[in-house]
C-alpha cells in the first residue's frame, strides 16, 4: 500500500495536524539569494556582455554575439509547421478556447456626470510591454505560453517579449510553436535570473518591460522577488495543489489519478481528498497503490503523497466545504452530485472544477480559464492570472466650475485638519477668486 496520511475530522488534534500538513516552508535560501543578487547586479552593470557570459556558463552554449540569442518570426513559424498535425491542431484549439474565455474579461473605460457638471470616471489602458518567462530544458510547457501570452494580447499589450532557456542550444518546438500561435513579438533563448534581470533593467538587445510573468525555478522566482517594484510581476508561485471533495460516487481510479495529476509535478506538490465515506477512501487508497506502479514519475508522486498528501474522512459535505475554505487550494474539484449547489459554499479557491467529468487536467491545457493560479493558501486574497493583470486603471476627475466651490470647501476643511495648508489653499483658489 502506498504511504499517504489518513485523517478523520473527528480525531483529536485534527486541525493542528491539518495545519502542519498545509504548512510550506518558503524560507529563501541565503546562498541562492546571494547568487541571484550578484547576477542581477552584473546584468544591470554589464548588460549584454554579462548576459552572454551567463548563457555560455549555465546553458553550455557557444555564442559569439547577442544577436544569436534572438529567434526570428520565421523560426517560430517553422517550429509551428514542423509539429505533427495532431499537436498543431491541439495547440490551436486550446489557444482558441483560452482566447474566447479571456475576451470576456476585458475591462472598459467608464465615466458619469454629477449634477453640476463634474465628470468622474476610470480610464483603462493596457501595459506597453510585458516579459514572459517560459521554462526550458526538462520542464518545457507550451501551455504556459498560451496561458500567459493570450491574456496579454487580449488586453492589448503592445509588445510581448518571451525568454526561454535553450540548454546546449536545444529549444522545444512546441513552446516556439505556441509563441507563433499567440503572436509573441520577440523571443530570446535566454533563461535564469539573468533573463529576469535583462527584462527588468533592459540591455542593448533585450528591451526593458513593465511586467514579468511566467513560472520558473527557484533562481527565477528569487529574481522576480528582487526586481518587483522596478517592474510588476504576476506572483511568486508555490508548489502545485489539488483538493478533491467527493461524495463517494465517482470512480475511485479517477480520483486517484486526479491526485496524481498534481503530485507528479513536484515532490512538494500537495494532493488531498475530502470524503464522508470511509469505504470510498479505502477504495481510493487501493487504487493509488495499484496505479502508482504504472506511473513514469512514480518516485515524485510517491514522495509528494507521502510528505504532503492526505485522505481525509469528514462528517459530511458541509464540513468538507468548510475545510476547503480553510485550505484555500489552487485547484478544487467538486466531484459530487449537483455541484452547483455546493459551489455556493466555496469562498476560497483558485479554480473550481464542477462535476465528475471536470478533471483538473482539462483546466491545465484547454478548458479556457487560466491555469496560473494562487497557491499556498493565497487564494484567500488572490485571483487567477487574467486580462485584468495586463490592464491598468487611471482615475478621471473633471470638476466643473459650478462644483469647485462645494468640493473645494470640503477639501479645505479636511486639508487644514491634516495640517496641509497648501492643499487647502490649492482648493480654495478655485472658488474664492470666483466670488
Amino acid at each position: 500500500m502506498a504511504q499517504i496520511t489518513r485523517l478523520c475530522s473527528t480525531d483529536s488534534g485534527f486541525q493542528g495536524t491539518l495545519d502542519r500538513l498545509l504548512a510550506f516552508d518558503d524560507t529563501q535560501d541565503a546562498a541562492l539569494n546571494a547568487v541571484v543578487i550578484d547576477i542581477l547586479a552584473d546584468i544591470k552593470k554589464r548588460g549584454d556582455d554579462a548576459l552572454l557570459d551567463y548563457t555560455r556558463r549555465f546553458d553550455r552554449r557557444e555564442v559569439a554575439a547577442i544577436a544569436e540569442l534572438e529567434l526570428s518570426r520565421d523560426q517560430l513559424q517553422h517550429a509551428l509547421q514542423s509539429l505533427p498535425e495532431d499537436q498543431r491542431k491541439a495547440l490551436d484549439l486550446a489557444a482558441r478556447r483560452v482566447r474566447v474565455y479571456h475576451e470576456k474579461q476585458v475591462a472598459h473605460s467608464w465615466s458619469y456626470v454629477e449634477p453640476g457638471g463634474t465628470q468622474l470616471g476610470q480610464k483603462i489602458t493596457p501595459l506597453d510591454r510585458v516579459g514572459l518567462y517560459v521554462p526550458g530544458g526538462k520542464a518545457s510547457y507550451p501551455s504556459s505560453v498560451l496561458m500567459n501570452a493570450i491574456p496579454a494580447k487580449v488586453a492589448g499589450v503592445k509588445e510581448l517579449v518571451m525568454v526561454t532557456p535553450a540548454p546546449n542550444g536545444e529549444t522545444n518546438h512546441m513552446v516556439l510553436a505556441a509563441a507563433a500561435i499567440c503572436g509573441v513579438d520577440r523571443v530570446f533563448t535566454i533563461g535564469g535570473a539573468q533573463a529576469v534581470g535583462a527584462m527588468a533593467y533592459g540591455t542593448h538587445a533585450v528591451p526593458r518591460v513593465d511586467k514579468i510573468v511566467g513560472p520558473g525555478n527557484a533562481y527565477v522566482a528569487a529574481a522576480k522577488r528582487h526586481v518587483f517594484g522596478l517592474v510588476g510581476i504576476d506572483m511568486v508561485a508555490g508548489p502545485s495543489e489539488i483538493l478533491v471533495i467527493c461524495d463517494g460516487g465517482t470512480d475511485p481510479d479517477w480520483i486517484a489519478m486526479d491526485l496524481f495529476s498534481q503530485a507528479e509535478h513536484d515532490e512538494l506538490a500537495q494532493a488531498i481528498l475530502l470524503c464522508p465515506e470511509a469505504a470510498f477512501i479505502d477504495a481510493v487508497a487501493e487504487s493509488i497503490a495499484l496505479q502508482l506502479e504504472t506511473m513514469p514519475r512514480k518516485a515524485v508522486i510517491q514522495a509528494s503523497l507521502r510528505d504532503r498528501g492526505a485522505l481525509i474522512q469528514v462528517r459530511d459535505l458541509h464540513e468538507a466545504c468548510a475545510i476547503a475554505n480553510h485550505i484555500a487550494p489552487e485547484h478544487l474539484e467538486l466531484s459530487v452530485e449537483q455541484p452547483e449547489a455546493w459551489v455556493e459554499k466555496i469562498r476560497h479557491a483558485g479554480a473550481i472544477f464542477l462535476g465528475r467529468y471536470s478533471s483538473e487536467a482539462l483546466g491545465d491545457y484547454c478548458a479556457g480559464p487560466n491555469h496560473v493560479l494562487p497557491t499556498s493558501r493565497t487564494a484567500r486574497f488572490s485571483s487567477p492570472l487574467g486580462v485584468y493583470d495586463f490592464q491598468k486603471r487611471s482615475s478621471l476627475i473633471h470638476v466643473s466650475r459650478e462644483n469647485a466651490a462645494e468640493l473645494g470647501a470640503i477639501a479645505s476643511i479636511l486639508a487644514r485638519g491634516e495640517g496641509l495648508q497648501a492643499h487647502a489653499m490649492s482648493a480654495e483658489y478655485r472658488y474664492r477668486k470666483n466670488d
